[in-house]
């Protein structure tokens, strides 16, 4: 692999820590007159779950932004291939079909259908986050990078939460 791919990846894994966040952003303003979204053209426009999701998911995504950085100085660890790996997995298994489901859910009038998927796929994701939290940052990161990790996952997690709040609250 020649310098000029590496790069393109790594520059491909940023843009990734964006598509959630867009992806909402779009689906909100595609579906702005579901009535399920509650969306108005008065202050606070949208239902209070979704100003923490913005809350949370902007924490997330710039601890991630920071941790990507972070990891891009040649004084600080490179990410080894199998710890890459476990959070592809964690996005691609966990992350990705999570989102499907819970957008699924919210736009549904009979969301608890997606209940028990949802569940499933939390579970997973969450083992899949903590092997990699045990197995991989424990005991190599610094308090630096570690305050990243937190970031990134008690973001997420209280945006996910928010969210799960606005389906089935």
């Amino acid at each position: 692999m020649n310098a000029q791919e590496k790069s393109l990846r790594y520059y491909i894994s940023l843009v990734f820590l964006f598509i959630p966040a867009l992806l909402f952003f779009v689906l909100l303003i595609l579906y702005k007159d579901h009535p399920k979204l509650a969306i108005d053209f008065n202050f606070p426009f949208v239902p209070w779950q979704f100003l923490i999701i913005a809350v949370f998911g902007s924490i997330a995504t710039i601890g991630g932004v920071l941790d990507w950085k972070f990891h891009r100085n040649p004084l600080h660890m490179k990410i080894p291939p199998k710890e890459r790996k476990a959070e592809a997995v964690a996005l691609g298994l966990g992350g990705i079909p999570m989102f499907v489901l819970m957008w699924l859910a919210m736009m549904s009038s009979v969301p608890h259908y997606f209940l028990i998927p949802i569940l499933v796929v939390l579970i997973y994701t969450v083992v899949v986050i903590s092997y990699d939290e045990f197995v991989f940052h424990l005991k190599r990161c610094g308090r630096v990078e570690t305050r990243f990790h937190r970031m990134i996952v008690f973001g997420n997690g209280i945006a996910w939460l928010s969210w799960f709040h606005f389906i089935y609250g």
